[in-house]
């Protein structure tokens, strides 16, 4: 049972120290900071104030992010497009709040996408896409093109706030094929009551429901489940060898008091 015990021990030894090291990165986790700071402020049409954070954030992440090499290339590009529209969004002197707003918040998302390992924020915006989407799939059903090319509209703004991060979070592939469907709706508006186009609707919908069951699923560390797969498997094994010994000794000691043998 030492054995055991020490096995035990050095799971929750090594699932705090993983737990520990898991902490995010102080560069990422100030210019994460920043970029929600630069929303807030940008709610409340303090638009001078939050174009400084963003400025500052792009002195930060020039002479940190990318000197030590915190980021990957395609964290990169996604940032770096991210940012130029978010200060294009406050220091803009036509656009609408909701614009400015939507834009700082894709903003948001993208930087919370890099340094979340579980649980990234754009995942919170399920509900909105499918809602939205639905509204499309309705209007189509409807045969009303004018509400199908409002509703439509709003879906594609409200899939912009959450594309950066998935660029990050997602697969190529995975992105490519959500983001064809998308261009394939938006350019042939004016099919959207032929046969088929009920179908590709479902089937889009089924899409987006499994992208957000998926990665959802998929924030689970690997390693982690590997670990403990692994110290369960030698916790039983351990447990066996145990059981096992303790029979061999028992039945030693059964034929030593037999008289028979």
């Amino acid at each position: 049972m030492k054995l055991l015990s020490g096995i035990l021990l050095s799971l929750t030894l090594f699932l705090n120290g993983g737990l520990a090291n898991s902490k995010p990165d102080p560069v990422i986790e100030e210019l994460d900071q920043l970029a929600d700071e630069a929303l807030q402020l940008t709610k409340f049409s303090r638009f001078d104030e939050a174009k400084v954070l963003l400025e500052r954030y792009a002195v930060q992440f020039s002479k940190q992010g990318m000197k030590e090499q915190t980021f990957t290339m395609d964290e990169l590009r996604v940032l770096t497009a991210a940012h130029h529209e978010a200060l294009r969004a406050v220091t803009s002197v036509d656009m609408d709040k909701e614009e400015r707003i939507r834009m700082v918040t894709a903003f948001r998302l993208a930087n919370d996408a890099v340094q979340s390992n579980h649980q990234p924020m754009w995942l919170e915006m399920e509900g909105s896409i499918m809602d939205s989407f639905r509204q499309v799939k309705n209007a189509a059903l409807d045969g009303d093109q004018e509400s199908y090319n409002r509703h439509l509209n709003d879906f594609l703004s409200i899939y912009s706030v959450i594309q950066p991060s998935l660029k990050i979070d997602l697969p190529a592939e995975k992105l490519q094929k959500i983001d064809s469907r998308i261009a394939f709706f938006d350019n042939y508006r004016s099919q959207f009551t032929e046969q088929n186009w009920t179908s590709q609707l479902e089937d889009f919908e089924a899409d987006l429901k499994r992208l957000f069951a998926e990665v959802d699923e998929d924030e689970a560390d690997p390693s982690l489940w590997w670990v403990i797969s692994m110290t369960g498997s030698v916790i039983i094994l351990t447990l066996s060898y145990v059981s096992w010994r303790k029979y061999k000794g028992e039945k030693k000691e059964r034929k030593r008091k037999d008289p028979n043998n």
